[in-house]
């Protein structure tokens, strides 16, 4: 499947936000009308294939800029900040976004270790040309939607090919590194799920060095390296994201949010907030009322 039958079939679905199907295990169309703030969340593994329009995405100092054609593949949990930058009511952004399946790529990987595959440049944030191999698949994926029968009996089979398809492409190199038990990116991923089941604490690099059995300099080096960022800034981001998300849709007041984060200083909270989202926190606390 070609990319403009892609856009023309997902433009059936179209809306101002986002489209899940029922019938579809890990799939989602997202679309908007306009140009976007800057945004923040985290982003867990996924694939994410822009048909339509232009986003801005980066964490640290890995940014990629996604066009019309390009996909994105997230191999670790990161938060992001992004930004549609290309969108209009005659041309809306849309992106079909495909949530991976690390049991089931996991299972594959162990299928093509030993095959001599493709050296890449990947990181754990990658943007390349959409390939034929996967894009395929996931055509013929996205078109079960309107056949719940064929979704529930081909579906499964279609979804285990794009991740194999996945895998094996340059694309998919982090992918394979994060599966090895004792690589860099497979113990970094183990101490990013420390930090986001306990990203209000304190946090110590050498403890958490100390916990995936690593010197504090070399788990500095490799974090930095996979993620893009360091595991104190990476620690602040969550932090923020958790934040907006208090302040935005539940109201709470800048002190209230602080503390409940983490921050020790409300001061400090709203210098960190203002720089990472361009905006004081309290105008957010306003614009939620």
């Amino acid at each position: 499947m070609d990319m403009a039958h892609f856009t023309t079939l997902a433009a059936r679905y179209h809306t101002d936000n986002t489209n899940t199907f029922r019938e579809l295990p890990n799939l989602l169309l997202y679309c908007r009308d306009d140009v976007s703030e800057i945004e923040a969340m985290v982003y867990e593994p996924v694939v994410c294939l822009v048909l339509q329009g232009s986003k801005a995405t980066s964490i640290g100092d890995q940014r990629v800029d996604l066009r019309a054609g390009d996909a994105l593949v997230v191999s670790h949990d990161l938060p992001v900040v992004s930004r549609i930058t290309r969108a209009s009511k005659a041309e809306p952004y849309m992106a079909v976004i495909l949530s991976l399946d690390l049991g089931l790529v996991r299972g594959l990987y162990d299928q093509v270790a030993d095959a001599n595959l493709p050296e890449s440049t990947a990181r754990s944030l990658s943007a390349w040309p959409a390939d034929p191999a996967w894009l395929d698949p996931l055509g013929r994926y996205f078109e079960l939607a309107d056949n719940p029968m064929d979704a529930k009996v081909l579906g499964p089979a279609i979804l285990r090919e794009i991740h194999y398809r996945l895998l094996v492409s340059p694309i998919g190199q982090m992918l394979r590194r994060l599966l090895i038990v004792d690589s860099h990116a497979n113990i970094i991923a183990k101490a990013i799920q420390m930090l986001r089941n306990d990203f209000r604490s304190t946090l110590s690099v050498t403890d958490l060095a100390d916990q995936v059995a690593m010197s504090p300099s070399s788990f500095h080096k490799h974090f930095k390296s996979i993620t893009g960022t360091t595991p104190l800034q990476y620690q602040k981001d969550l932090r923020l994201i958790e934040a907006r998300e208090s302040l935005v849709e539940r109201g709470q007041s800048v002190s209230e949010t602080a503390y409940a984060v983490g921050y020790e200083s409300p001061t400090q909270f709203s210098r960190d907030y203002s720089k990472k989202y361009g905006v004081a926190p309290s105008r957010d606390v306003s614009s939620s009322l």
